[in-house]
């Protein structure tokens, strides 16, 4: 049970715990709306990458959702889901230059930047979730 009670504003358990004010909310779901399209990286390729971070970023709600699908891995899927690992065992994002001179190989800018965004946006969103203990089965 998370710890505290879901307002009546939102969509999901996780947008009503956010709900208790409408503005955050409201600006978080937009931001999240805008990071999880397709844009200069696939809707896929992040939700893999989002599936990754899910694994070690202690929110159950967002581990439930399920682990990285392999099978659906391209080249630059294997890239960006390596780089979001590298993060994670760099606390403070202190990301080794050399991570970085892997993505430039595969991505270009505008890709590393949203790439960079999506992943600390989404880190975000998890440890969120973690801090208030929500659950997967409280989905409605």
């Amino acid at each position: 049970m998370a710890r505290i009670s879901k307002s009546k504003f939102g969509k999901t358990s996780f947008s009503k715990l956010l709900g208790h004010n409408l503005g955050i909310m409201s600006a978080w779901s937009e931001l999240a709306d805008i990071l999880e399209k397709d844009a200069e990286l696939s809707k896929s390729l992040k939700e893999q990458v989002r599936r990754t971070l899910a694994q070690n970023n202690g929110c159950a709600y967002c581990k439930a959702k399920g682990k990285p699908d392999t099978d659906l891995f391209d080249e630059k899927t294997s890239v960006a889901v390596g780089f979001a690992t590298v993060f994670q065992v760099h606390q403070g994002g202190d990301v080794p230059a050399s991570s970085f001179a892997i993505l430039k190989e595969y991505f270009s800018e505008a890709e590393i930047s949203e790439l960079c965004a999506f992943i600390c946006f989404t880190t975000a969103q998890q440890y969120f979730g973690a801090m208030m203990k929500l659950e997967a089965e409280e989905e409605e």
